[in-house]
């Protein structure tokens, strides 16, 4: 089996792209976020954005599930190491941009009562659009990256595991989902902080309870590439099942009342 890619260098430009950029974007994240809850008169949105960036602290249990390391070095930006994974600082963002913004949305449109479960598909395919987008940049950068999958991924796009993204779109779908089934369910605003629990539970949910036939063929011992392909296919069926459950829980036409639950 490979080993984890220790001594490969940073660009430092990706680096910076990664930094500023998600950084950047979370700000907006974040105005759009208080906006909305100050509009509605409720914490909701803001805590969801809060609850993905205190989720990235659980972020190294993942890499070593996925067989991710981010490269590292005396010029990397980061702030704690964990099963000898050096963390960038900007994966806290990366979850404010890749997971809790697109959570938003659909967690909103549920609310309002006017997501279906076609319009609940399409999230989930622009979820996984962002998802290949961003990891993909973040993998092959501008004349280099800054991390990799190293593992013996197949089905890979610029090196790129596919699998990962349809997981994470299973992992979106479903912390929105069950986000806003906690705000349509409680009473008073105490119990919404609830959602710095759901978040980490759905991610796991998702990726290692979905992604649990991939990460085992990862892992095996005596591993091959029919089962590491038996493995990514049974995890991709497990992700799709995912959000096949989530869509089941909407109405399959729009209507103009809210939905009921």
């Amino acid at each position: 089996m490979s080993t984890a890619p220790v001594d490969h260098p940073l660009n430092l430009l990706t680096q910076d792209i990664l930094t500023y950029g998600s950084w950047g974007l979370t700000l907006v994240v974040l105005a759009l976020a208080l906006r909305l809850s100050a509009r509605e008169q409720t914490p909701f949105y803001i805590l969801m954005v809060l609850a993905a960036m205190v989720a990235a602290f659980a972020e190294p249990l993942y890499d070593e599930g996925m067989m991710l390391y981010f490269y590292s070095g005396a010029a990397m930006h980061t702030h704690f190491t964990a099963f000898d994974i050096p963390q960038p600082v900007w994966t806290h963002s990366g979850y404010a941009v890749l997971y809790a913004l697109p959570a938003i949305y659909i967690a909103q449109k549920i609310g309002q009562g006017t997501l279906t479960r076609r319009g609940l598909y399409i999230g989930a395919g622009i979820e996984m659009t962002m998802s290949c987008v961003f990891e993909i940049f973040g993998i092959n950068g501008i004349g280099g990256g800054a991390y990799a999958y190293w593992g013996p991924h197949v089905l890979r796009i610029f090196e790129y595991p596919v699998v990962i993204g349809v997981l994470e779109s299973a992992q979106v779908v479903c912390f929105s989902v069950a986000a806003a089934m906690l705000r349509a369910r409680v009473r008073g605003h105490a119990a919404l902080f609830g959602l710095f629990l759901v978040f980490p539970c759905t991610f796991y949910l998702a990726n290692f309870g979905a992604g649990a036939p991939l990460i085992i063929s990862l892992h095996l011992e005596h591993s091959s590439p029919t089962l590491v392909m038996l493995g990514t296919l049974l995890s991709i069926a497990g992700a799709l099942g995912l959000i096949r459950a989530a869509a089941a829980l909407l109405p399959e036409a729009r209507r103009s009342g809210p939905a009921t639950a």
